[in-house]
C-alpha cells in the first residue's frame, strides 16, 4: 500500500527566491522538525544522484539518515528518495509562478508502506504525514518571506 500527501502554500516572493532556500540544505533545519543538521555529501550540490545526509531526531531518538536526489529541475522541482522507517519514502518540490511575485509551492510525499509498517493504520500515516508537511510548508513560507522582506529593507 502507497500512502500520498500533498501540501500547498503561497509564498510572498519569487520562484527564484524560494528555489534559492530549498537549495540551501544548510536551512533545512530552519523547517523540517526532525532535521538537526542537513549537508550534501562531499560539499556537492544539488543534482541527480547526490546524498543529503541528515542528523535527525523522530520519537525522541537521534540518528543519522540518508536521502538521494532524484532529480533537480531548477527552479521548478526537485525530489529525493529515502526510507520513512522500514519503508521506502520518496518526497518533493513543486514551484510555479502566482503572479505579482508570488509562488504556489508544492510538497508531496509518498510511503510504499512495507514490513511493520504495515501494522500502521495507512489513514493514521497519512494524516501524521500530512501534519508535518503543512508544518513545513507554513514555515519555509515564513522564512522566505522573512528573508525577502530583510533583502527589500537592505541598502
Amino acid at each position: 500500500m502507497t500512502i500520498r500527501t500533498e501540501s500547498r502554500i503561497t509564498v510572498a516572493a519569487s520562484v527564484s527566491d524560494v528555489w534559492a532556500y530549498l537549495c540551501d540544505v544548510g536551512r533545512w533545519s530552519e523547517w523540517a522538525p526532525t532535521v538537526l543538521e542537513c549537508r550534501i555529501q562531499g560539499r556537492g550540490t544539488l543534482q541527480p544522484g547526490a546524498w543529503v545526509e541528515q542528523r535527525a531526531r523522530d520519537l525522541g531518538f537521534n540518528h543519522r539518515r540518508r536521502e538521494q536526489v532524484t532529480a533537480v529541475n531548477s527552479p521548478r522541482s526537485m525530489a529525493f528518495a529515502g526510507t520513512m522507517g522500514t519503508s521506502v519514502a520518496r518526497w518533493g518540490m513543486e514551484l510555479e509562478p502566482a503572479g505579482d511575485g508570488h509562488t504556489n509551492a508544492m510538497m508531496w510525499v509518498e510511503v510504499d508502506l512495507a514490513n511493520i509498517m504495515r501494522a500502521i493504520p495507512g489513514r493514521a500515516l497519512q494524516g501524521q504525514v500530512q501534519r508535518v508537511s503543512n508544518i513545513e510548508m507554513a514555515a519555509i513560507k515564513a522564512a522566505v518571506e522573512s528573508d525577502a522582506q530583510a533583502g527589500a529593507r537592505s541598502p
